[in-house]
């Protein structure tokens, strides 16, 4: 007997979804039903459309309503809104322009997505002020740029979106200001891999304020964005990008279980608390797989792959979605950041005890042009080295490594294991040992004891005269800027200098970048010093030290503050 399948929704979850179920079964009716006017669009591509980097309109529509039909048999139901779901009967309520009738079900599938938060700020109803999310949004965004060139633009929050449309709108032109209530941009990094994207961002001429929020928007034929904090923002164009939550309305009303984060709850097949409904993509919760508690993860990855899952339960295959790890990667101009698994605030919320190392490695062989360093940060167990979380900001070759490590982590790797990938070697490419190697060997030298390392945030719960900060770069790099206080011994010099320093107190060692540091250290301890070596090196004290606000060479200022 055949199966009725509604589903609500298109883009990734829905339309993905009708198209599994239909390669499963020929003879099952699948009819979905999609508010807007277009089945699929690439979401992830609407930043890059209003700055002209993609050209034409019709490159974000990745399928249409007529040639979906065509392939896969599916009754497509545009500017069509399922507004109530009646269990009992197994109906769901429809308008669609001035119509308004019942539609029966088999099966349910709830893909209506997430939507974007708009706070309750006095003004944010006014023209000018936008939110990015779909079609619509997009045609509206465009056809702004396009007549009227806002020379002042103001994005609220700096998350991917807010970042992307501040490059994008730097591109048309615009001066950007990018306004985020927390401490930092880019969440899901660990704060200092964030700054080393935010001194992308004021290096091209992008303004950031941090730690404060938007208290109204007033202004009359311009836009003024006032703060908290009462300073004021003049901008052309608003863009509000703070986030998303998940549309929940239709699976609340209804009395299905909502999750304690807001997304409609599912079980391990992607079934809500009833039976006969599915339910996917950015409204839903889903098991974080790193620390196990429920997350939001509104990711078009994760939606596809749960699209299939969910076809294949209706299908009658038993198939499991095991979690996800909110794996992303952004451009940043000529930058790259991305991140898997858990960051350290995430563990630390969850009481999870971790170690952390940095490794900073070019992004293929050195002697080869155009190599490019990356900063890798993994975060592993103290007791057997699993791998817990990865970030790595970078240039050429991130995405690479990002996917290695969103592997390890996916398959429960260790950080000896890293250290045993037989990876693809070319000096074009990488190095003989890929800095996912190094960051191996880093870190199973932490768990030896090979190395023992401190952070820089560490050295303020040590007493001032209880250790000595050493230096062990080269003249050169000295002058270009130092460690205020720090004694100088370049690593070549070190053992015909090793009576200069003292033994009665601890040496905490700083390179570059860490590796001379660990020579340093395996000098130090086997002429029987107390000594650790700062990880990441000095390139991570100016990332953590770095502040927005002032316009200055980066190594003048880590001097001063020092």
């Amino acid at each position: 007997m055949s199966k009725k399948v509604l589903i609500v929704g298109g883009v990734a979850g829905g339309a993905g979804t009708a198209a599994r179920l239909r390669r499963l079964d020929e003879t099952a009716e699948i009819i979905i039903f999609e508010r807007g006017g277009y089945i699929s669009f690439a979401n992830c591509g609407l930043p890059y459309y209003i700055s002209g980097v993609i050209s034409k309109r019709d490159h974000l529509l990745v399928q249409t309503k007529e040639a979906m039909e065509a392939r896969f048999n599916i009754d497509i139901r545009l500017h069509s809104e399922v507004t109530a779901i009646h269990r009992d009967t197994r109906e769901v309520e429809v308008v669609s322009g001035d119509q308004n009738y019942r539609e029966s079900y088999d099966y349910l599938v709830l893909s209506p997505g997430a939507a974007p938060i708009v706070p309750p700020i006095p003004g944010i109803e006014r023209e000018g002020v936008y939110t990015l999310r779909n079609m619509a949004d997009v045609d509206r965004l465009k056809t702004l740029v396009t007549q009227r060139k806002p020379r002042r633009a103001a994005v609220i929050g700096g998350g991917y979106i807010g970042i992307e449309m501040a490059e994008n709108l730097k591109y048309l032109g615009s001066d950007v200001t990018i306004v985020e209530a927390a401490e930092q941009i880019m969440g899901p990094l660990d704060v200092e891999m964030a700054r080393v994207v935010g001194k992308t961002l004021l290096d091209k001429g992008i303004e950031i304020i941090l730690n404060d929020g938007v208290k109204s928007f007033d202004g009359q034929r311009n836009i003024e964005v006032i703060l908290n904090s009462g300073r004021k923002v003049e901008a052309d164009l608003v863009l509000l990008a703070v986030g998303v939550k998940p549309e929940n309305k239709l699976a609340r009303n209804v009395g299905l279980a909502i999750g304690e984060r807001g997304g409609i709850k599912v079980n391990d097949y992607l079934c809500t608390s009833d039976p006969y409904i599915y339910a996917l993509g950015d409204a839903i919760e889903v098991k974080d797989i790193v620390n196990g508690q429920p997350a939001l993860i509104p990711l078009a990855g994760p939606a596809n792959k749960q699209a299939r899952i969910v076809a294949d339960n209706i299908a009658g295959r038993k198939v499991k979605y095991k979690g996800s790890q909110g794996t992303s990667i952004i451009k940043v101009f000529d930058l790259t950041a991305a991140n898997t698994g858990n960051n350290e605030k995430m563990l630390q919320l969850n009481g999870i005890p971790y170690v952390k190392s940095y490794t900073i490695s070019p992004s293929h062989a050195a002697y080869y042009p155009g190599a490019i360093p990356m900063i890798v940060k993994i975060i592993f167990s103290p007791e057997g080295g699993t791998l817990l979380g990865a970030q790595i900001v970078g240039s050429d070759g991130v995405d690479k490594r990002i996917d290695l490590l969103a592997t390890a982590i996916r398959m429960g790797l260790t950080v000896y294991e890293l250290e045993e990938l037989e990876l693809a070697y070319a000096p074009p490419y990488s190095s003989a040992k890929d800095p996912v190697n190094m960051a191996g060997f880093t870190a199973a030298n932490i768990l030896k004891d090979d190395m023992r390392v401190m952070h820089w945030e560490e050295l303020d719960s040590l007493a001032g005269d209880s250790y000595v900060l050493l230096d062990v770069r080269t003249d050169t790099e000295r002058r270009q800027g130092h460690v205020e206080g720090s004694v100088h011994i370049s690593v070549d010099s070190l053992r015909q200098r090793l009576d200069e320093l003292p033994r009665d107190k601890k040496i905490v060692i700083y390179c570059k970048i860490g590796l001379r540091g660990y020579i340093a250290y395996r000098i130090l301890v086997q002429n029987g010093f107390d000594a650790a070596n700062l990880s990441g090196g000095y390139d991570i004290y100016q990332a953590l030290h770095y502040q927005y606000g002032e316009a200055v060479n980066m190594n003048e200022q880590m001097t001063r503050q020092e």
